[in-house]
């Protein structure tokens, strides 16, 4: 079956029989990696490179950091290290975008920690913001990983109001790494005077720059107007995200000189080791019978189920509880600490399922998710690739799954211009 015909088979009036489902099998991982393609934008771009050794040949890196990487699993780069890494060695301002689970996280830390190469207690000298608590935190664990040694210390807020008190000037010199959310760090700059400076910036990483580009409610691009002009002028910038979006494209050719574009894979297209079944359930109490449907065929855990609101998160946490579903759940109404101590329990296994909304689509790495739902259908592309993106994640392989009811057809024209564009680049 051609994507053509699968379009029509699921476009607007169609009929359905009940479950429908349509698979993307994931290609061989082996063959996958061969095909992988980096796409480069930019003067004078060095040249990739295939292995920490050449790196560390070719720009000195330090060989204590060497060895933390590969006590954290480093053992050769993603290809968005091959060439993130040499851009940023070379202290060129970048725009990097790479599949979900790629390991860009590293691709920037790692140069970053080579140019700061050691404290000099003069406060705060790299800035990364990144959209959500719990990806920043996560991104302060790789960070005080690949430091080890090293003596570089980095810091993430936690309770504003003791961040409030203890970042004036003096009190922050001893770090060197700031890892926030626009909120808080914002909060934080507007302090008459203010309670963290940012003057001494040498790197600036925007992870997730789609998302901290949006304007409105959910979007963070006024509170990164105000994080600018704190770093000043000299600070480099880096843009890394998984998903490509024309408006942080056009506004970092515009604003970071010398810039260099890197693109691995298609833009905007989902990793080819997650199998994707889409599953029509008719309506809303279609999907959750079609949710204990998979619990009677089996879950293999670890699984997350996405869902629109925190409502609705909150209505199925008591339904999969009642069922005696080993299930927790995450949303904004939850207190950091509950937050905090949910995602560890996930990440240790004393949680199965775990239910959230677009707060743990972004970034999260929870190793070894075997599949991700989509009970609620994806309000975009860029979402859907972000959410089913926490599986098949580092090479391995996983499963996601998206339910679909007749009041989402609008939604599924757009979408399957989407997924068609998965299929041609799979199966041609």
């Amino acid at each position: 079956m051609d994507s053509f015909d699968i379009f029509k088979k699921l476009s607007v009036g169609a009929k359905f029989k009940k479950p429908e489902k349509i698979a993307i099998k994931p290609e061989n991982e082996k063959s996958s990696a061969k095909q992988v393609k980096i796409k480069t934008v930019g003067d004078n771009v060095p040249p990739a490179l295939s292995t920490f050794d050449l790196m560390k040949k070719t720009y000195s890196l330090s060989p204590v950091l060497m060895e933390n990487l590969n006590k954290s699993g480093y053992t050769e780069p993603t290809p968005i290290q091959t060439q993130a890494i040499p851009v940023m060695l070379q202290k060129r301002q970048i725009f990097a975008c790479a599949p979900t689970g790629s390991g860009k996280t590293a691709a920037f830390l790692v140069p970053v920690i080579h140019h700061l190469n050691k404290p000099l207690n003069k406060g705060f000298r790299a800035l990364i913001v990144s959209p959500t608590r719990e990806l920043a935190k996560q991104t302060l664990r790789e960070c005080t990983r690949l430091c080890e040694g090293i003596g570089l210390r980095a810091h993430t807020f936690t309770k504003i109001n003791k961040d409030k008190e203890k970042f004036n000037p003096k009190l922050a010199q001893k770090f060197d790494i700031l890892i926030a959310t626009p909120n808080r760090l914002v909060f934080l700059l507007q302090q008459e005077p203010p309670a963290v400076e940012l003057d001494n910036i040498e790197w600036l990483i925007i992870d997730e720059s789609d998302k901290l580009f949006e304007t409105g409610v959910r979007g963070f691009r006024d509170q990164l107007a105000t994080i600018y002009k704190a770093c000043g002028p000299n600070a480099k910038r880096a843009m890394f995200s998984a998903t490509y979006t024309v408006e942080v494209a056009k506004w970092s050719k515009k604003n970071l000189d010398g810039l260099v574009a890197v693109t691995v894979g298609n833009r905007n297209t989902t990793t080819t080791t997650v199998e994707q079944d889409l599953v029509f359930v008719g309506n809303e109490e279609g999907k959750l019978i079609a949710m204990r449907d998979l619990v009677k065929k089996g879950l293999t855990p670890p699984v997350l189920i996405f869902l629109q609101s925190k409502e609705r998160a909150k209505e199925l946490f008591s339904e999969l509880i009642y069922d005696g579903i080993n299930v927790d759940a995450i949303h904004s109404d939850r207190t950091q600490q509950q937050r905090d101590n949910t995602v560890k329990a996930f990440r240790e296994g004393k949680i199965w399922v775990l239910i959230c909304t677009e707060l743990m689509g972004r970034g999260i790495d929870f190793k070894g998710v075997n599949l991700v739902i989509n009970y609620d259908f994806p309000s975009s592309a860029i979402s859907y690739i972000h959410r089913i993106g926490r599986t098949g994640r580092a090479g391995r392989s996983g499963k996601a799954v998206t339910f679909f009811t007749n009041d989402d057809k609008p939604m599924l024209r757009r979408y399957f211009l989407f997924l068609c564009k998965i299929f041609s680049l799979l199966y041609n």
